[in-house]
């Protein structure tokens, strides 16, 4: 692919930028129902546009996107989503008039996905010249415009703009047909899942776009409509003659093929990419993958024949899962599958394929973690009986901890809280509005061993309710050296916990206690570990007891960068071990780079419980007692990383 014309003003720091669609998904949960039979939907970002940004954004292009949204929640999800993913988000504006669109989709059978579009006066269909700017289309190696934005005079005339800034400065244009014949008033609202519906008014906007595009890409029946023609060789031949651009035929299953000259007449004689037989499970966003996937090669000069196998594999991700952007790979997954493949045919059966998925999308990355414990329960139901205080006093205790580490924090990254729901709903309420990077609440049944759940063995019923972004924590009271029936029901629970906490999309924390059970020897916790990761539990943190020797910490570290260095890390606990005992310990993880913190408790609240459930303290005396006792903490970790 030519690079963009060095006499242009404007070096492009983007390397491409999406105009068009943009929604919220809403995908119905239970597969083979129909769509009046779903029960649960699932939340994504949506549009092909959008789905664009996202991909391409996931496999390391820079991307941007030109969209409308409304000036509401959902709306907000959007832009708040797409940052996330990497994407340049000041090309969406909001709208104050108009609603985010909505699009309600399921999966009925194989290949047969019923979807209403929610589009009627939406905020995207209202994008216009205005929204275009100049500065921004030249910040770009590419724009990419879609179909669907020619059908109406405002959004035609935005993407035309962006067409004259891009062609008048070097840059290149993209052309994804994206033909939903219901959007353009073609077809009833039940029949968003129409493919096509022969039009020549529709065909005259697509062939006046011809001319100017670098790459168009389509599926047959796009090829089609943006032709006129009535046969997809002669659909070829007529685009061919219209534009030099280089054509990017789709076909499902049957992968893509590329024509980049004349086109003869063997509809085969093109470039074709590796192919990928998978199971279908859901073809909607299969495309978006798929020209993420295509542009990550053509905006990188790749070969066209890498190129389609790159998209190839994109595709191939997106039909055998559910989701349209979420469940893109990422480059890193990407070059896993290429180089490695899978056993499965069903790619999201796929356990290190999935790993990988998972980690590379999880949301920030938190290097540095110092949290405050405060979801103990039994040991402060202990001290209200000692004391003949009632149990309520427990839930408002906890929000004066919530106060005193956020007073610490002070908005600041690296900080966090261990919050209990038994005792601390209210102060999950709390630290919702105080800006940690990461909030835990844990999930066993206090001091139970086997290990036991707190609430109810159905695990995974429990942890739907939970927001996306509180993180599971779990301890085991677990050494290598246990009997083995104790060792193999606790494994079971902890690979259920580790599937649950998968299948509904929230971070893992497990924390291993093993001083309690045996002997603590430098061989240890390094050994329950590799026992753990054995059984494929790979938890997004672990939490671990100080150790005797650097020793122990070099073989901890060893184990976790065998088994899963997408790891985050780990955090130190405390066992209510005196501050200077913890500060040493600290020094002695320095052997271990995984160790990114530490959540401690009762070394911090102890004594500002007893002397506040016993009257003695107020709140603000133990919310100051609290403050610097975890201040201290923090102040000492951060000295031993030269971070302070």
């Amino acid at each position: 692919m030519a690079q963009p014309n060095p006499g242009s003003q404007l070096e492009p720091s983007l390397d491409v930028i999406t105009i068009g669609r943009s929604s919220v998904d809403l995908y119905g949960q239970q597969i083979g129902s129909r769509l009046e039979d779903i029960g649960s939907f699932a939340k994504s970002v949506g549009g092909c546009p959008a789905n664009i940004a996202i991909g391409t954004a996931r496999l390391g292009l820079k991307s941007g996107l030109i969209t409308r949204v409304g000036d509401e929640q959902m709306g907000r999800f959007i832009i708040e989503q797409s940052a996330r993913e990497g994407v340049e988000t000041k090309g969406i504006k909001t709208d104050k008039e108009r609603l985010t669109a909505l699009v309600l989709l399921a999966v009925e059978a194989e290949g047969v996905s019923p979807m209403i579009f929610y589009r009627a006066d939406c905020a995207d269909m209202a994008l216009d010249e205005g929204d275009i700017d100049e500065s921004f289309i030249k910040s770009s190696c590419a724009v990419l415009v879609s179909g669907t934005h020619f059908s109406r005079p405002n959004t035609e005339a935005a993407q035309r703009k962006a067409i004259r800034i891009a062609k008048a400065n070097g840059r290149k244009v993209i052309f994804d047909i994206d033909y939903r014949p219901n959007l353009w008033g073609l077809a009833g609202h039940a029949e968003g899942f129409e493919r096509y519906v022969k039009s020549d008014r529709v065909s005259s906007k697509m062939k006046e776009t011809l001319p100017d595009c670098d790459l168009i890409v389509g599926t047959e029946e796009e090829i089609l409509i943006a032709s006129g023609a009535d046969d997809v060789l002669g659909a070829l031949k007529e685009i061919r003659r219209l534009s030099p651009a280089t054509i990017v035929l789709k076909r499902g299953a049957m992968g893509c093929i590329v024509y980049d000259g004349p086109i003869s007449d063997n509809l085969e004689d093109g470039i074709v990419g590796e192919g990928f037989p998978i199971e279908v499970f859901n073809v909607l966003g299969a495309g978006d993958a798929f020209m993420s996937g295509l542009l990550r090669g053509w905006l990188k000069n790749e070969p066209l024949k890498t190129c389609a196998t790159w998209a190839n594999a994109c595709g191939a991700f997106a039909v055998s899962r559910l989701l349209c952007s979420p469940e893109y790979p990422t480059w890193a997954e990407l070059d896993f599958f290429l180089k490695h493949g899978s056993k499965h045919r069903a790619l999201r059966k796929d356990e290190a394929i999935n790993h990988i998925h998972w980690a590379s999308t999880r949301k920030g990355d938190i290097p540095l973690l110092m949290a405050l414990a405060i979801d103990h329960r039994s040991q402060l139901t202990s001290v209200c009986d000692e004391l003949g205080v009632d149990y309520k006093k427990i839930v408002a205790f906890k929000r004066l901890a919530v106060e005193a580490a956020a007073r610490v924090a002070d908005g600041r990254n690296g900080y966090g809280m261990l919050i209990d729901e038994r005792f601390g709903r209210d102060a999950f309420f709390d630290a919702a509005t105080k800006n940690f990077a990461w909030i835990g609440r844990p999930v066993e049944l206090p001091g139970s061993k086997p290990l036991r759940f707190e609430f109810s063995q159905d695990i995974g019923s429990q942890l739907v309710e939970w927001p996306l972004d509180h993180c599971i924590k779990c301890l085991c009271f677990y050494h290598p050296d246990d009997p083995a029936a104790l060792k193999t029901e606790q494994q079971e629970k902890l690979r259920t916990l580790f599937e649950a906490a998968r299948k509904v999309g929230r971070e893992l924390l497990v924390e291993i206690i093993a001083s309690k059970n045996g002997p603590l020897t430098d061989d240890t916790i390094s050994t329950a570990l590799e026992e753990l990761y054995a059984l494929g539990i790979k938890p997004d943190w672990w939490k671990l007891e100080p150790q005797a020797s650097t020793a122990a910490w070099k073989k901890i570290d060893a184990v976790i960068a065998k088994n899963d260095p997408w790891c985050r890390g780990i955090v130190l606990l405390g066992l209510e071990a005196p501050a200077n005992e913890l500060v040493k310990g600290f020094e002695a993880t320095l052997a271990a780079p995984s160790v990114k913190g530490f959540a401690v408790g009762r070394t911090i609240f102890a004594e500002a419980a007893r002397g506040w459930l016993s009257g003695k303290l107020n709140d603000e005396e133990a919310i100051a007692d609290m403050a610097g006792r975890f201040r201290q903490l923090t102040e000492a970790w951060l000295k031993t990383r030269g971070l302070h």
